[in-house]
């Protein structure tokens, strides 16, 4: 039996902003900064090769697993992102299979409580499921960005939404630590409770989005014969086929690998740099945590608004810039702190600050970006290559970083960031934005 269809909702974009519903859709970014904030970036990434693997006193083992659990994650999303993205918009599910893949981060990430020092294998298993389901979310939930307002709205909301997920990782990750304590062997019995104190955040956070966020599209009909699988990939194969005429989408796809690739490394191993090389105490990760998430927050913010005046692909390319002098400033940070007569502590912090400033900035112009370049009808699908893109790009960082880290050392290794920021930066300049933007609208109609 084939499924019947009404006539469709007019998909012009809205000439208002739709002010509930970005409310609801700003939370999930507010929701989901617990996980990757205490899980990948600032609590578990230390646990892990620290305590779970626990092969001090370079943690060079466990620095690699940690990389080789989320690229298999990421790698698992490449494969997966853009038939998720596809089968959303095909049977109108988009927020469906937003509530699927939530649920399949809470559970494992609450799974952690089970976690003690040495259950190197029950830890990998709950961050590969974890991180790949809280992977496809971003992808997902981008896809509603543009049923929320007009095309010079989507910049400033995507902006304030990513503001709104530094203050959440912030308070979730302010919540963990003030309940768990130091991360110490010593200590290890309440870190069980990293993993479920997060999941409830993020559980609890996403609540708004399911009750104010609206599915817009219609379910299509099956052609007889046709299975819903089949009619996903047959979807993507002509998405693949006329990306010609998306050629600034293709190019842009293309910058965000690179970018993302950098960025990945920043995400996974900022605070453990911090940990084992700068040898930062408790007192000073706290700090640096602090001042990074509203750094994270108000760059996501102010970006977001520069966005509307100076454009978005200007904005972007700008972030990309702040972040290859970030990337060289950071294995010189010691040496730059004996020369000026500081304490390597506080350099490292100055350059946290500086990073914050656009963690949010540059994956929340690129959201946008790939919005506007996104034809009506499709936004899931091609959310879902840029979920690809991105997350290929981590998990081809992620190794590279593993590797490098395992032959040269983590203070050396960390300078490849710098040479995907530079790449990224080069390949955005054949991006044009006026064009894609155009292309997007061409196929709409």
């Amino acid at each position: 039996m084939h499924e019947r269809t009404s006539e469709p909702e007019p998909r012009t974009a809205p000439t208002t902003v739709r002010t509930r519903e970005a409310f609801g859709w700003a939370m999930f970014d507010f929701a989901n900064s617990s996980y990757t904030t205490v899980i990948i970036t600032v609590v578990y990434a230390v646990i892990f090769p620290r305590i779970v693997v626990g092969d001090g006193p370079d943690y060079r083992h466990g620095n690699l697993l940690w990389s080789l659990t989320l690229a298999a994650s990421y790698g698992i999303v490449v494969l997966l992102a853009p038939v998720v993205g596809a089968l959303a918009d095909l049977r109108a599910a988009k927020k469906r299979a937003l509530l699927a893949v939530t649920v399949g981060t809470v559970v494992p990430t609450a799974a952690l409580a089970f976690v003690g020092p040495g259950d190197v294998t029950l830890a990998i298993g709950a961050i590969v499921i974890g991180n790949t389901c809280f992977a496809l979310s971003e992808s997902i939930v981008a896809s509603f960005l543009p049923d929320l307002g007009p095309p010079e709205s989507l910049g400033r909301l995507s902006g304030y939404a990513w503001g709104l997920g530094y203050l959440g990782g912030l308070l979730s990750t302010g919540v963990v630590i003030a309940v768990v304590g130091p991360q110490t062997v010593e200590n290890a019995e309440r870190l069980r409770w990293v993993g479920p104190l997060t999941a409830t955040f993020f559980a609890l956070g996403a609540l708004p989005t399911f009750a104010l966020l609206r599915e817009r599209g219609v379910p299509e009909a099956l052609p007889v014969g046709q299975s819903l699988l089949g009619m996903a990939y047959g979807r993507l194969a002509a998405t693949r086929a006329a990306l010609a005429s998306f050629r600034d989408l293709a190019v842009f796809l293309g910058s965000v690998f690179f970018a993302m690739a950098g960025l990945g490394i920043v995400i996974a191993f900022a605070f453990v740099y911090g940990d084992q090389i700068v040898h930062l105490g408790p007192s000073a990760l706290a700090t640096l945590f602090a001042l990074t998430q509203l750094a994270a927050s108000a760059g996501a913010v102010a970006f977001g608004r520069l966005q509307g005046r100076l454009g978005d692909l200007a904005t972007y390319r700008l972030t990309l810039l702040v972040w290859v002098f970030v990337a060289l400033l950071v294995p010189a940070s010691t040496p730059l702190a004996h020369a000026l007569g500081l304490a390597p502590t506080q350099v490292f912090l100055v350059v946290g600050v500086l990073a914050g400033l656009c963690l949010g900035a540059t994956q929340s112009a690129s959201r946008t970006l790939v919005a506007l370049f996104s034809p009506r009808g499709r936004e899931g699908e091609f959310a879902g290559f840029w979920g690809l893109a991105g997350k290929l790009a981590q998990m081809t960082g992620l190794v590279s970083l593993g590797l490098l880290q395992r032959w040269l050392g983590l203070e050396r290794a960390i300078l490849v960031c710098a040479v995907f920021f530079v790449l990224a930066f080069f390949v955005s300049g054949r991006v044009d934005e006026a064009r894609g933007r155009r292309a997007a609208a061409g196929a709409s109609g």
